[in-house]
């Protein structure tokens, strides 16, 4: 290991040579120019599915779906959800039910994703009438829904004082568990709508056979477009005997993912996820204190349940954590986009995370061919190697919606990025628990210099980078190794805190 630890930092200095250097910025020169052109005819390519998908939702579903590509200032208030922006950002949300109205935080990268011309151009579909939006009226500081069957409405001021506030549209479903016909339709991508699995995660428990003789409880908690198979294939089978029978394992597959809820008129924010989680495992298994392992996106709902729940946390284990320090004066959300989807065609995984966090109609094309026909790719890969190889990780890759995976890459990796900050001054100070960091030493999604970051704003935490460990073998392939780490880390944090 390369251990960052708070009594022993040790810092790796690279001399790089001239021939390098110059090697090395001609490289950057091609990155950049190759991709200049190639990211222009992707949105040209996003820009023309735009209207593609628009045309397929018409003719499958009888009605015109919005999208990002513009804002109109028609609300689709039958749908009990509006964006409402304040001085020009787009930053809420109004869920309305019957009984409440909930104000939920969205990332304005939604909107706003780049001084791209084709966007311009694509301004042009809110032009377009037949989308058949329905208005939302303003009066003074009340919202009113124009749907007269549901007459909810919320005072966004108080007093005399009025706020001038814009509504926007947003992207939601009329039906919150019909799947949508370009989404898999499977049994197993399905089997949340029964009566029973609809309202709570699917969760994977591990527990003693006399669940009296637990000591304690363990979250984990997985990354993006993964699932809880992500743990249970791994780490589940290499404890040892004795965290078997002293510890309550308990994996769960996150909103929008594996055999969870995938709702289409969910806009995946953190307080969906984060009211999914505490009912389905905290309120359910009746925690009081569990340690809780994350990995990648599995970090931001981790640091956010710490701080909801600051006494219940023994410890804090957090593998490629995505927290990028946000300089002054700069939009989190685009800062954060930018540094984990750069628009580079190489190497490969930031050309995949461009893809998908850029462009909106590419990915439900990615969505489409593969999410659709995971059976197929399953299937094909099983052939090809044999059946040799154990396709979990493709499950919990390709098994979840277009709509799912883009509103939480938006809303918690990137919506998130100006919120990572204080959370991690929550944990220093208001927080009394043992915070452990792994970082893959060659991680191309999340770069070791975030766990760094984490080390500066919270310097109790232990930092591990494993060399020639990447963001998804830094647990795979080396599971036994790390279950055994894990054990270490609670029993050293349960003696702590007796």
């Amino acid at each position: 290991y390369i251990t960052l630890s708070r009594t022993n930092p040790h810092i790796q200095i690279k001399t790089i040579s001239s021939s390098s250097h110059h090697i090395m910025a001609i490289a950057r020169w091609l990155n950049q120019t190759v991709g200049l052109f190639v990211f222009f005819l992707l949105d040209i390519l996003d820009f023309l599915l735009c209207f593609t998908y628009k045309t397929l939702d018409f003719f499958f579903e009888s009605e015109w779906k919005p999208c990002y590509c513009s804002s109109p200032i028609e609300a689709q208030a039958k749908t009990r959800k509006i964006i409402v922006s304040e001085r020009g950002e787009y930053s809420k949300v109004v869920s309305m039910t019957r009984t409440k109205i909930h104000f939920d935080e969205i990332s304005d990268t939604l909107y706003s994703r780049g001084p791209s011309l084709l966007m311009r151009l694509s301004k042009l579909v809110s032009s377009v009438k037949c989308f058949n939006y329905k208005g939302v009226i303003m009066r003074g500081s009340v919202v009113e829904s124009c749907d007269h069957n549901y007459e909810s409405k919320k005072k966004i001021s108080s007093g005399n004082k009025k706020r001038l506030m814009t509504l926007k549209s947003t992207v939601v479903e009329k039906s919150p568990t019909t799947p949508r016909w370009s989404d898999c339709n499977c049994s197993f991508c399905t089997s949340w709508i029964s009566p029973s699995n609809k309202d709570s995660l699917f969760v994977k428990v591990q527990q003693p056979k006399d669940n009296k003789k637990a000591r304690d409880n363990v979250l984990f908690i997985h990354g993006f477009l993964s699932s809880s198979s992500f743990w249970t294939e791994t780490l589940f089978p290499n404890f040892s005997d004795s965290a078997k029978s002293n510890y309550r394992l308990i994996a769960v597959d996150l909103l929008g993912y594996g055999r969870s809820p995938k709702p289409n008129d969910s806009l995946y924010t953190l307080r969906e996820h984060l009211e999914m989680i505490e009912k389905s495992v905290i309120a359910q298994y009746k925690l009081k204190k569990f340690h809780i392992v994350a990995h990648s996106l599995g970090c931001v709902l981790a640091l956010a349940l710490t701080v909801k729940h600051p006494g219940a946390i023994k410890s804090l284990t957090l593998l490629a954590p995505p927290f990028y320090k946000v300089p002054k004066g700069v939009n989190p959300g685009q800062y954060v986009m930018r540094k984990v989807a750069p628009k580079n065609i190489w190497p490969p995984m930031q050309f995949g995370a461009s893809l998908i966090s850029w462009y909106e109609h590419l990915g439900r094309t990615v969505c489409l061919v593969l999410c659709k026909g995971h059976r197929l790719v399953d299937s094909l890969t099983r052939l090809f190697t044999l059946n040799r190889m154990r396709t979990y990780l493709i499950e919990g890759f390709l098994c979840h919606t277009h709509n799912g995976s883009w509103h939480t890459l938006h809303n918690i990796i990137f919506g998130s990025g100006g919120k990572l900050e204080s959370y991690l001054d929550h944990v220093r100070d208001h927080v009394d628990c043992d915070v452990a960091i792994f970082h893959g030493g060659k991680d191309e999604v999340i770069p070791v210099e975030c766990s760094y970051s984490v080390k500066t704003k919270v310097p109790r935490a232990t930092v591990h980078v494993i060399p020639d460990k990447d963001h998804i073998t830094i647990v795979v392939g080396r599971q036994k190794d790390f279950a055994r780490e894990l054990e270490l880390i609670w029993q050293r944090s349960t003696t702590t805190h007796k």
